[in-house]
């Protein structure tokens, strides 16, 4: 449920220990130290745990912080916050009682052989974690199963409300007990309250959150902003999918002044520290997308209405004015304002592409203002790309589109591509990012780091299994090109950019700037998406502050900004891992209704285990395959399906045959 739902907190208990954990990792000032925690750094101190040099506070040298991850019965591993370095290896009876997604102050333990180790010293927060357990028979035993570790989750059938063969519960590890009864595993609508479970996530908001977004106005007054930017002359338009109900972001061009305007939902105008909405945002930090519908991270009286930049009404918007130079394409100058837009349509990509074709026509003269600017926008926006290409990488890999039916069965899928409306609205957003990005110097940016050595050397090896062989060229831009090069010789443009970017360090928050590797940004933050992810709703709030001259306002917003950075950015991997898994759940579905038959793949792992993806009439299913020494990566194959596991999501298929690849005469 809602951390800390009905008291005025901004920041939870281990959000706020985790901040600490942070600071002292980098070395904490006497000043800096909160009064609420100076006892546990007086007793850390007390234990050596700290050293104390100049007036700073830091970890010692052979301890660390970090988040317990459980492995198997064997141990778990310390993942570090604050630092990157490699995880810790903690055998089991080195816990000391911690259990996964504990906070924990842990000792290096130096000399083992093997990967480096280490044993807890402090619990500093418990966190709550879920497993989900489904009543099955293994070897002729009925009982109760995690359906990721497959061991017993502890629980006789007698204790279950529920005991039919394919009952579901989700677990709290922490306590041991049986949180809910989820449903039956025979009916596909329990995939995604599965999927929910396992990341305690859910969709309904508690009473007060309810209670306070319905006390908003449902139309903007303009009356009662007088000190805003009026731009409702403007032809501000929104181009988004179509399936699309919280519109984020609108735009508007001024071709003969080159200036575009883009301009957010000003959610922070209703959404304020302390209160319950502002818990539950915290909570949630992303929306969550699945193929039917939406989790938002917000109310849907906010999100998809109040907030929402809907065609033909008064909305409430944060815009940024920037001046594009025709010559260079340079952002030569920007302003930022609250302001107030009264967009005049609402596209789909899908007509916009349909307009570069010449196949869609301005139906009203509010259409017709939007049309008019469209192409030199396009314009721009290709130039901008171009140039932007010079330093950042274009990596082709898809994005999986799924269609399901009202009983949450695979309908179809298909990977998709990029089109020109994506792109335009793409680099307009990029461009908007980057100019907030340069208005502070601590806040929260989205840092990309370059790849390790290590990986890259991996990235080679990969490479050179499937004939691709490019030296090491001048920087590591220039290698990445060479290598995208000969991958478009032989085919295989989004399967090696894949590669390339399994190869990279994962983009996350972080409080100060690291540039952006994979875009070729000095300085880079998210901002553009306030109604669906938090972190661009704290940039809303800092700029303000900054905009404001109000520096208590500022600090107050930077306060735990670390912790904060480090907990969206794993928000984030939840959010997504929740849509990859319902992906896999469906795609199970799917395979149990064609087990024996016989479909196109192409292998995407050659190592011990071989896996493939479906290339068919359902494109995207990842299946393990029973195979003959000798498949090569990326080779195309045809499989049968075999097994299909609705627990564990896992489906199995035995290798029929190579697909010889067509060669020119």
């Amino acid at each position: 449920m809602r951390k800390n739902s009905t008291i005025e907190v901004y920041i939870d208990y281990n959000i706020l220990m985790k901040s600490l954990l942070i600071r002292l990792t980098h070395g904490l000032y006497d000043q800096d130290i909160a009064a609420d925690e100076r006892p546990l750094v007086d007793q850390w101190s007390a234990m050596k745990l700290l050293t104390h040099t100049d007036g700073k506070y830091q970890f010692a040298s052979q301890y660390r912080a970090g988040i317990i991850s459980l492995a198997s019965d064997n141990g778990a591993y310390l993942q570090t916050i604050g630092e990157s370095v490699r995880d810790h290896f903690i055998e089991m009876a080195n816990l000391i009682g911690a259990k996964n997604g504990d906070l924990v102050i842990a000792q290096r333990l130096l000399g083992r052989r093997g990967g480096p180790q280490a044993k807890v010293v402090v619990i500093a927060g418990r966190s709550e974690t879920f497993s989900v357990a489904v009543v099955s028979s293994k070897n002729g035993h009925i009982g109760l199963y995690d359906i990721r570790t497959d061991h017993p989750a502890g629980f006789a059938l007698t204790d279950l409300p529920e005991n039919a063969e394919g009952s579901l519960y989700q677990i709290n590890n922490q306590s041991g007990t049986i949180a809910a009864y989820l449903g039956n595993l025979s009916d596909p609508k329990v995939d995604e309250k599965i999927v929910l479970a396992l990341y305690n996530k859910h969709d309904a908001f508690e009473d007060d959150v309810l209670a306070m977004a319905r006390e908003f106005p449902k139309e903007v007054d303009a009356s009662l902003y007088p000190h805003r930017r009026d731009l409702r002359h403007l032809p501000f338009c929104t181009i988004d999918p179509v399936t699309a109900k919280d519109f984020d972001d609108a735009i508007c061009y001024i071709p003969e002044t080159s200036t575009l305007y883009v301009a957010i939902a000003d959610v922070s105008e209703y959404v304020h520290p302390f209160g319950a909405i502002d818990a539950e945002a915290i909570y949630r930090s992303f929306s969550i997308y699945l193929p039917h519908r939406s989790i938002p991270m917000l109310p849907r009286e906010l999100s998809e209405t109040l907030c929402s930049l809907q065609p033909l009404v008064d909305r409430l918007a944060y815009t940024f004015e920037m001046h594009i130079d025709p010559v260079t394409f340079e952002m030569d100058s920007h302003t930022h304002y609250e302001s107030i837009i009264h967009s005049h349509r609402r596209f789909t990509y899908e007509q916009i592409d349909a307009f570069f074709e010449g196949n869609h026509q301005a139906e009203t003269e509010k259409e017709a203002q939007v049309l008019a600017y469209i192409p030199a926008l396009n314009e721009l926006t290709e130039k901008l790309r171009a140039e932007r290409m010079k330093k950042g990488y274009n990596f082709r890999s898809s994005e999986l589109e799924m269609r399901i039916d009202e009983e949450q069965n695979i309908v179809s899928t298909e990977f998709a591509i990029e089109t020109p409306s994506h792109a335009l609205i793409e680099d307009c957003m990029l461009l908007a990012n980057k100019a907030a990005a340069s208005l502070y110097e601590r806040g929260v940016f989205r840092i990309h780091e370059s790849p390790s050595p290590m990986k890259l050397q991996s990235l080679y090896t990969e490479l050179a299994s499937i004939g691709i062989f490019v030296e090491s060229q001048g920087t590591i831009k220039e290698t990445i090109t060479a290598i995208q090069a000969e991958a478009e010789k032989r085919g295989l443009v989004s399967e090696v950019d894949t590669l390339i970017i399994r190869a990279q360090m994962q983009a996350r928050y972080a409080p100060y700037n690291m540039g952006h590797f994979g875009l070729g940004f000095d300085r880079y933050t998210h901002f553009t998406s306030p109604i669906r992810r938090y972190s661009d709703l704290i940039v809303h709030r800092l700029l303000k502050a900054i905009a404001a001259g109000d520096t208590e306002e500022g600090s107050y917003v930077l306060r735990n900004i670390e912790s904060l950075c480090t907990s969206i950015s794993e928000k984030e991997r939840e959010a997504s891992d929740i849509e990859i898994r319902f992906h896999e759940r469906k795609f199970a579905r799917w395979a149990a209704t064609v087990i024996g038959q016989e479909f196109k793949a192409r292998v995407m792992k050659a190592e011990e285990d071989v896996f493939a993806e479906i290339h068919d009439e359902i494109m995207g299913a990842k299946v393990s395959v029973t195979a003959p020494f000798g498949l090569m990566l990326f080779d195309d194959i045809i499989v049968k399906i075999e097994s299909a596991n609705l627990a564990t999501a896992k489906i199995t298929a035995s290798f029929v045959r190579r697909i010889e690849k067509e060669t020119d005469e």
